[in-house]
């Protein structure tokens, strides 16, 4: 009888924070970047500090945490290395992420028994190199974002049993391979392949000619320009069943700068999905409100990527680089009052009392209240809660718990 291939679901940790979200919100296994070798210096980042208690945190609900160390780097880059990955090897964290051949020999050969993984920014793409850092001694290793899967299909049948394949499964996509993009270092200085990536694809472009300086020609014959490289998001929730079925050990959700709001509705319709897949996969079915939860969230419109065919012009956006967002994260439930039904939240985007508001948590459907009533932390009554972190009490429709979230429609804002 086969054996039912269960996948690890893995989010972005930004910050502490957003490593607790995820983790509540479903995920088996944070990735994160401390304060050196990472590729994201947009988001807040991890001290050895923060990610022995990501690590703790992590280990007391049987999660895992990976450190991203997957910089292409220069001489100056290797400086501290050693020393970097001993300290993350006595934090106990469960891997790290590499991507360049002398970053792993140096981990490799300063601590042995930590394992390492090895970054899509490695760009492997077929079974030869599978088998080459096999024999080097990966176990895990994120396949470039340009392969089918049908090619992925076929490097996980010829790959060692033993070897676990990860792909991502949603978020932005770089107009570059796998990652490795010199238009952000040749437009403004900042070297994506060092971490500070300035999302130089995402900006609107026109054509100059030559010998008529200062006429700009949209691309495309639209007098707003023209985004070129601007690819749709990545999502591939709706075919859990044929991720699943190809064997693929572990299922990435990008986005270490997006805000814990994003972590937590990704990773919670992600969870469900893969949950109601492996609890009955011959009765599974595709339920719409897992990606219409998904897009209340920050978001690109969608595409598969390469999964099925390689992009087309279907697959970029070409009106804007804006995300688009339906949705405001206005609270986090820190306590709730069984007795009273009352809940304390903490702030997060201005709200008043007379909004329409959804409630969400790990693994249920959100319910819908009217804000009758509010009062601050002196048991006042109030109209608003206009400070950022502002702790206020409601009365909550239904049971809540820590660590809820409360969201309102931009179109139901009432202003009061």
């Amino acid at each position: 009888m086969k054996t039912m291939n269960k996948p690890e679901l893995l989010a972005p940790a930004g910050d502490l924070e957003k490593l607790k979200m995820a983790i509540i919100y479903g995920a088996d296994a944070v990735y994160l970047g401390g304060e050196r070798f990472g590729l994201r210096k947009g988001s807040k980042n991890f001290t050895l500090e923060q990610i022995d208690e990501g690590v703790k945190f992590a280990h007391s609900r049987g999660k895992k945490v990976y450190v991203t160390m997957n910089i292409i780097p220069h001489n100056e880059d290797l400086i501290g290395l050693e020393d970097y990955v001993k300290e993350l090897y006595d934090l106990n964290v469960d891997g790290v992420i590499v991507s360049d051949p002398g970053a792993f020999s140096v981990i490799r050969r300063t601590v042995p028994d930590m394992p390492i993984h090895l970054s899509t920014q490695a760009s492997v793409t077929n079974y030869e190199t599978i088998m080459f850092w096999y024999n080097l001694g990966i176990r895990r290793i994120v396949l470039a974002r340009e392969l089918s899967l049908k090619e992925i299909k076929e490097i996980i049948q010829k790959a060692p049993k033993d070897l676990e394949i990860e792909t991502f499964v949603h978020g932005s996509m770089c107009i570059s391979y796998s990652g490795r993009c010199l238009l952000s270092n040749y437009m403004t200085g900042r070297d994506a392949n060092r971490g500070d990536c300035a999302q130089s694809c995402r900006w609107k472009y026109y054509l100059m000619e030559e010998k008529r300086p200062g006429e700009y020609f949209p691309v495309f014959e639209d007098e707003k320009g023209t985004f070129i490289m601007n690819s749709k998001d990545l999502c591939m929730i709706e075919h859990i069943p044929d991720l699943v079925e190809a064997g693929i050990k572990s299922f990435k959700i990008e986005g270490r700068v997006k805000s814990s709001y994003y972590v937590a509705t990704v990773v919670r319709s992600y969870r469900m999905a893969i949950d109601a897949y492996l609890n009955d996969p011959k009765a599974y079915t595709f339920k719409k409100e897992w990606l219409d939860e998904i897009k209340k969230a920050s978001h690109r419109d969608f595409t598969t990527g390469f999964y099925f065919n390689t992009p087309t012009a279907e697959d970029q956006v070409y009106t804007s680089s804006s995300y688009i967002r339906g949705y405001d994260y206005v609270g986090l439930i820190l306590n709730y009052d069984e007795e009273s039904k009352i809940a304390t939240v903490e702030q997060r985007n201005r709200i008043f009392k007379g909004d329409k508001i959804e409630v969400f948590g790990p693994g249920r459907k959100h319910f819908t209240q009217i804000i009758e009533k509010m009062w601050n932390e002196e048991g006042e009554e109030i109209d608003v809660a206009p400070h950022p972190q502002q702790i206020f009490k409601i009365k909550m429709a239904e049971p809540v718990k820590p660590w809820f979230m409360m969201r309102k429609n931009r179109e139901d804002i009432n202003n009061g």
